[in-house]
């Protein structure tokens, strides 16, 4: 009989209680039962005879799932088999035919490793080939006019020149998702397109996985946040109201939510994050009328709304808990964690809560203990059969596995939870929460808490002391930027439109050879500096023979614009594959900021100061501000962020002024990420933009005035931070410009001063495209309607380490002839 009952409730049954109410201790069980059924008790009441009479025997089986959820998982693979894959196609070295082979395995090895490691909510059609926002696209058809679509299913062919460009088209403008690194494309879209289902991705994946064996969640990028995340097409009026189009594209979704119907799905989640963020009473009301409109066609599905990255403001969070149709709730409530207050004043006993309390944005350990305590007191809140243990955010943003960190330092990767360890402890933290506990497991992570708050090698007062001391004040150089540039023109004596690229040249296969075999120690420390040596020499000979004005050593020693850097301070943790996707194929390793930060010795002086020998044209010091470095880490959570940023201020400072010390006269500070860190709150911008400003300023607060500091930001939306761009007093910015359609320039057009030298990006580095002479000329001449002549300066969009020389070449002598004939044609209009 026990057998019988434990198959009839293997489905659900997670914790077994056996009752006996018998005066006997030896009793006969006969064959027929009678069974009575309560909600969360399952009583069998089994009758039975003994000397004594007839007696009953009541087992009690408390049915508690071991409710847990990801929100998604990184696609790359855990030796970034999908880059190789991409990359390979792209160059046409294989078939579609293998890159579908590649990316198959993928993602029946990501289900399987969920499914067998007890995720009940496995989420499918997070994989893509480049981004999910484009898949949305592709699935409603939204293909911009210039990629000669004709309708059918979007192919390769398609899709991939939406991503990248190609030779006769560019490609669609990318930009940050939302606080990350990740960035996705955005959507052109106007009152004439006409929405289509053209991608059936998210049905067949959830086919595929259920071949597998496997029940999944199909995940799609919600319909509002779809369009809130798109932008006015070229000719369109950038006026024109994106959520006008939600009843023109939401027959698209229908139809796509009913083949998943009919294939079988039970469950749909809809990614909506657009709901962290400041919406007005129009935007939110998008939400109710487009999930009234699916009601229907999502009837006899359970429906997961997500949000994640920030707190739900409470006019959202009343939006989303009365949205029709919906089942389950998603927040995240590491970076969230005042939606709590919101759901302890009132959450809806109907709906499913899924807590995201496995940080999915970074690579430090759960606090178990104290994750299972919230999930406690959420679970008197919503009720044990309610409630769902989930990840803040998708795991997308974190390296895939810790088992492959096999040289990483074990008291450190005793700290650390990749993706692959983030399954379980979820799993982990839904088996605590059903009442089974795994004592070890929770031992071990409070043993590891506790190490690392005690470890000597986190804490250095000398360094903590130091940035405490740069709080308070206002750091920035002595002399306006006006009296700087013209300090600086005198020693540089540069011509109008003054050309230079953004830091970094091609890194070939040959060159990353070199560098991986001298960390191996295969090669010497004299050959390795040899082999640099004549690298950077033919960078610099190539930029003279294209007459750029001002040089870059070409960074051929440089693993990443981070990495590097973090390699040579103290406070950082590097691993082996620890690799996180930025965009398509791109993918970085972002250093484990663990300890305070310093710098030991000088970085960048020997290789600047080594190129700066072979040319007498002005050399760029290469370095990467302390506000990118800070966000492309994976950063310490005990401690404030801007404390931390502060440190890392300290020792680039340290750098800049060995820099010029050595001789060198132009110091680039890249601070990439500036715009990427900006809270998704407008109550918390100014609090951040003043830290992360300052920082910048504390850098170079110390140099000559004849010394010209530059930096550098790509791929986002700057134009609502401007003045705080202007506020970081650089005396020049180069900026991403071509593939966001000149959106830079129209600040300008509005009106905003900018008295130091710019450089809006001519063309983009991002794709195989060479622009021609002419159309960097056209693109420049867009520049000089709404800018000074005296302050423009022309480059590229971005460094060149990811492109090719056949590539890298024609497009510079492109850029530089450009640049020559706007300057002829200033000077006979004088």
């Amino acid at each position: 009989m026990l057998t019988t009952a434990k198959k009839l409730s293997s489905v659900y049954m997670k914790q077994i209680s056996l009752v006996f109410s018998t005066p006997s201790s030896s009793p006969f069980i006969s064959s027929s039962p009678f069974l009575s059924f309560g909600s969360s008790i399952s009583i069998f009441t089994i009758p039975f005879t003994n000397p004594r009479g007839t007696q009953f025997l009541n087992l009690n089986f408390q049915f508690r799932t071991m409710a847990s959820h990801v929100v998604g998982y990184p696609r790359m693979g855990p030796k970034r088999e999908l880059k190789f894959a991409l990359e390979s196609f792209w160059d046409g070295k294989s078939s579609s035919e293998d890159l579908e082979k590649v990316a198959a395995d993928l993602r029946s090895s990501i289900w399987k490793q969920m499914a067998e490691g007890g995720i009940k909510y496995i989420p499918s059609n997070t994989f893509s080939y480049y981004d999910q926002v484009l898949d949305t696209t592709a699935m409603l058809g939204a293909v911009p006019p210039r990629y000669s679509w004709n309708g059918g299913e979007i192919g390769f062919d398609v899709y991939f020149p939406m991503a990248r460009g190609n030779d006769s088209v560019p490609a669609m403008e990318m930009t940050k998702w939302f606080d990350t690194n990740y960035h996705y494309i955005v959507p052109e879209l106007g009152p004439d397109v006409k929405f289509c289902y053209a991608y059936h991705k998210a049905v067949n994946e959830y086919k595929e996985a259920k071949s597998l064996g496997v029940d999944t969640v199909p995940v799609l990028v919600g319909p509002v946040s779809f369009l809130l995340l798109s932008k006015a097409a070229k000719g369109v009026e950038k006026s024109f109201p994106l959520l006008s189009l939600i009843d023109k594209i939401l027959p698209v979704y229908k139809e796509v939510i009913a083949e998943l119907k009919a294939a079988g799905a039970s469950w749909i989640q809809f990614d909506e994050p657009t709901l962290v963020k400041d919406l007005d009473f129009h935007q939110l009301g998008a939400f109710s009328h487009a999930y009234s409109e699916l009601e229907a066609s999502l009837s006899g599905l359970n429906v997961l709304i997500e949000t994640y990255f920030a707190d739900v403001p409470a006019e959202a969070f009343k939006t989303v808990t009365a949205l029709k149709g919906v089942t389950a709730l998603g927040f995240d409530l590491v970076r969230g964690s005042k939606t709590l207050d919101l759901i302890k004043s009132g959450f809806p006993s109907e709906k499913y809560l899924f807590a995201g309390v496995v940080d999915g944005r970074n690579i430090w350990a759960n606090d178990l203990a104290s994750s299972l305590s919230t999930l406690q007191a959420l679970e008197n809140i919503v009720g044990k059969d309610k409630l769902v243990v989930s990840t803040s955010c998708s795991l997308l943003h974190t390296a895939v596995d810790l088992v492959n960190e096999t040289k990483l330092d074990e008291e450190i990767k005793s700290w650390l939870a990749f993706a692959a360890q983030k399954l379980v402890e979820v799993n982990a933290l839904a088996k605590a929460l059903a009442g089974q506990r795994d004592e070890a497991f929770f031992s071990a992570n409070a043993a590891a808490r506790t190490s690392r708050k005690s470890s000597p090698r986190v804490t250095n007062e000398a360094v903590q002391k130091a940035a405490a001391s740069w709080k308070g004040s206002d750091h920035r150089r002595a002399t306006n930027v006006s009296a700087r540039l013209e300090a600086q023109q005198k020693k540089l004596n540069l011509p109008l439109l003054p050309t230079t690229t953004i830091g970094s040249f091609p890194q070939t296969l040959e060159l990353r050879k070199v560098r991986r075999e001298y960390k191996a120690n295969k090669i010497s420390g004299e050959g390795y500096v040899k082999y640099i040596t004549e690298e950077i020499s033919k960078v610099v000979k190539l930029q003279e023979d294209l007459d750029i004005d001002v040089l870059v050593h070409g960074e051929p020693e440089r693993n990443d614009m981070v990495e590097y850097f973090g390699e040579q301070l103290s406070g950082f943790a590097f691993t082996a594959n620890g690799w996180v996707q930025s965009y398509g194929s791109r993918c970085v390793k972002p250093p484990i900021i663990y300890g305070d930060v310093s710098r030991p010795k000088p970085m960048t002086v020997f290789w600047s100061s080594l190129a700066q020998s072979m040319s007498k044209r002005p050399m760029k010091g290469m370095l990467t501000g302390p506000v990118t470095i800070l966000n492309w880490s994976f950063v310490r959570d005990d401690q404030p962020r801007f404390e931390t940023c502060y440190q890392i201020a300290l020792a680039i400072k340290d750098e800049v002024e060995d820099l010029e010390k050595a001789g060198i006269n132009v110091i680039q500070i890249d601070e990439a990420a500036l715009r990427e860190g900006l809270p998704l709150r407008k109550s918390e911008e100014a609090f951040y933009l003043n830290w992360a400003v300052h920082s910048f300023r504390i850098t170079n607060c110390g140099v000559q005035d004849t010394t010209q500091i530059h930096t550098h930001m790509c791929y986002s939306n700057f134009n609502d931070i401007i003045h705080s761009i202007i506020d970081m007093d650089a005396d020049v910015i180069t900026i991403e410009n071509s593939r966001s359609d000149e959106k830079l320039l129209s600040i300008f057009c509005e009106g905003v001063k900018y008295g130091a030298g710019i450089g809006p990006g001519v063309y983009d580095i991002h794709s195989p495209r060479i622009p021609s002479a002419e159309e960097i000329a056209e693109r420049i001449s867009k520049m000089l309607a709404v800018l000074d002549t005296n302050i423009l300066w022309v480059n590229p969009d971005c460094g060149l380490k990811t492109r090719k020389y056949t590539e890298v070449n024609p497009a510079l002598s492109n850029m530089v002839a450009a640049a020559k004939l706007l300057r002829a044609h200033l000077a006979s209009t004088k």
